[in-house]
């Protein structure tokens, strides 16, 4: 039975997993795709223009934010990102879902702009101390940029009740399990199915 797709957000501090349990979920839900976001960071190593990230300068990530190419965008760290409208909106109406690896103010515009179609999940971590360590155990970023991070995610948790599901992410399998149950439910609800009318009719012979 054909239904609409929906955009399920991810979001978290710095450190807090996201990533990973994007990446679970999409190993495991044939029809969940990732959301290609545009940002004007530099690519790190083993990153692939149009893969990871659609990787552009300020110039032409403010032109598409003066176009309304961009479904959402947000600074972080001085940095730009956002969605690209496009092949988002062609996903939802052929029944594919989307996953989107945003931050705060992203999930906010894109329940604006698509309320109907987000389900948010937000993702913390168990202690403030054990997201330092993972952050430091990442390897990714000087011990300057770490208390950056640090204070970005205190901000950005304070954004915990703008979401539809919170998650402590202590367990990591249990917390992918919880993130696929919302998914799964998200699915069949109600308003999702707009051939399930349909199908009750013929279901009672009417």
């Amino acid at each position: 039975m054909k239904r609409r797709g929906l955009c399920l957000v991810i979001a978290a501090p710095p450190g807090a997993g996201k990533t990973s349990v994007s990446r679970a979920l999409l190993d495991s839900e044939a029809e969940l795709a990732l959301s290609v976001s545009v940002t004007t960071r530099a690519p790190r190593p083993g990153e692939q223009d149009g893969v990871h990230y659609h990787f552009r300068d300020m110039e032409e990530y403010q032109a598409m934010i003066a176009r309304g190419d961009l479904l959402e965008h947000a600074m972080f760290l001085g940095r730009g990102y956002g969605t690209p409208r496009a092949p988002v909106e062609a996903a939802l109406a052929e029944g594919r879902d989307v996953l989107f690896d945003i931050e705060w103010q992203g999930h906010r515009q894109l329940k604006t702009s698509m309320a109907a179609d987000v389900v948010s999940i937000f993702l913390l971590p168990p202690s403030m101390a054990e997201l330092e360590h993972r952050l430091q155990l990442r390897g990714q970023d000087s011990d300057v940029e770490i208390v950056k991070r640090m204070a970005a995610a205190r901000e950005e948790i304070t954004h915990w009740d703008e979401f539809d599901h919170v998650l402590i992410n202590q367990d990591f399998e249990a917390t992918v399990a919880a993130a696929r149950a919302v998914l799964h439910a998200a699915r069949s609800a109600r308003t999702r199915q707009p051939g399930m009318a349909g199908f009750i009719k013929g279901l009672l012979g009417a």
